[in-house]
């Protein structure tokens, strides 16, 4: 008789290490700028140029997308990396919010 393939959750060994069936990495996430009535457009790029190291011309380019569009991807990745560049660009006084990429 054939022996039955573990189950999804069992931990299968490879070497001396256990592997578990998991769900590909929950990637990718953004985060996304909004436009405000509060922040100067050289804030905001500056923002950007100083948090992620941005080169000003990328840097003035998500910032114009911001005021014009509205709002701009700034970073993307998996979740906890978003939600700590959000919670940073809250830190600098911007409105920004992270969601799953479509």
């Amino acid at each position: 008789m054939a022996e039955a393939p573990p189950a999804p959750s069992d931990p299968q060994r490879q070497g001396s290490t256990a592997l578990l069936d998991r769900p590909e990495a929950d990637t990718p996430w953004v985060t996304l700028v909004w436009n405000d009535p509060v922040n100067l457009m050289s804030y905001v790029t500056w923002v950007l140029q100083t948090h992620f190291g941005y080169s000003r011309a990328k840097a003035e380019k998500l910032m114009m997308d911001v005021h014009q569009v509205g709002r701009a991807v700034v970073s993307t990745g998996t979740r906890e990396k978003v939600e700590a560049d959000t919670e940073a660009m809250h830190g600098y006084g911007l409105w920004a919010t992270y969601q799953k990429d479509e």
